[in-house]
């Protein structure tokens, strides 16, 4: 009898002719959800993107509504004279003192320094740590044209400005109704006994604010009983008090017939409506 090799035993229990089990295909993994970020982590994350990619920049551009707070920091608007562009600006009070002293409204600047994100209210900004001239703006030299003509025509001549009322019975006021202004000159106002105010309400500022002092301005004018007029508001930036530049109010304020008082801004501000006025 032949003896079997071992290898060619089958094993004891094996399960011959029984087809071999597959594994089940098995899904693909479902991709995981990105993370959701709260709007402070949002912010965190532009303003580490805006600052990486903005460090040391250099921008051109002209200044506009400069406010230097309580704090001695600088607040403006650069904004793009080629094109509708603008960006908000801070400069800190320990910037050097040769650039603050190049802020003003309607000054062309070229500031220094890096772009970032004011996260509790999500503003994008320039924080500015210094800054070069770069010329007059565009606004500020239009005012100075517009300065120079009126002034070759007279409106600003000494000679024509006529005296004021020593005790006015009725005084004429164009400025907000709801503004600090108008409750200033009551409150001056009523320290004499018997003055009457008539008020012509109107915007001091905004696109149309120019115009529709002019016509409140011409308004009063034509109130016989009127003895001069007070064209006024509280202070503000120069973009505030942009409406008093424009030449419409201008020439209403030099050609009204009733003696007319500018009470425009704070002492510091000087409008071409001032200069007019007598």
């Amino acid at each position: 009898m032949a003896r079997r090799d071992s290898k060619d035993e089958l094993p004891l229990f094996a399960d011959i002719g029984k087809p071999a089990q597959s594994k089940a295909p098995t899904e693909p993994a479902a991709p995981a959800e990105p993370p959701v970020l709260s709007v402070g982590e949002l912010d965190r994350r532009l303003r580490r993107l805006v600052e990486s990619a903005t460090e040391d920049v250099r921008v051109e551009g002209e200044i506009s509504g400069l406010k230097i707070v309580s704090s001695g920091h600088a607040y403006f608007t650069l904004k793009d004279e080629r094109e509708e562009a603008c960006i908000e600006c801070v400069m800190y009070r320990t910037a050097p003192p040769r650039s603050r002293k190049l802020l003003a409204d309607g000054a062309r600047v070229i500031l220094i320094g890096r772009a970032t994100v004011y996260v509790p209210r999500g503003r994008l900004q320039l924080l500015a740590d210094s800054a070069r001239p770069a010329g007059r703006g565009a606004l500020l030299e239009a005012l100075e044209r517009l300065k120079i003509k009126l002034a070759e025509e007279g409106l600003f001549a000494p000679e024509r400005k006529r005296p004021l009322p020593a005790d006015p019975k009725v005084i004429g006021v164009v400025t907000s109704a709801d503004g600090a202004a108008i409750h200033d000159i009551i409150t001056v106002a009523f320290r004499r006994a018997g003055v009457r105010i008539l008020l012509a309400p109107a915007p001091v500022q905004g696109p149309t604010a120019a115009q529709r002092i002019a016509q409140a301005l011409e308004l009063l004018a034509r109130v016989p009983e009127v003895e001069v007029i007070i064209v006024g508001r509280g202070g503000g930036s120069a973009d505030d008090l942009s409406a008093y530049n424009e030449e419409v109010l201008v020439r209403a304020v030099a050609r009204s017939r009733v003696p007319t008082v500018s009470a425009v801004g704070h002492e510091i501000d000087t409008t071409l409506t001032d200069l007019a006025a007598d």
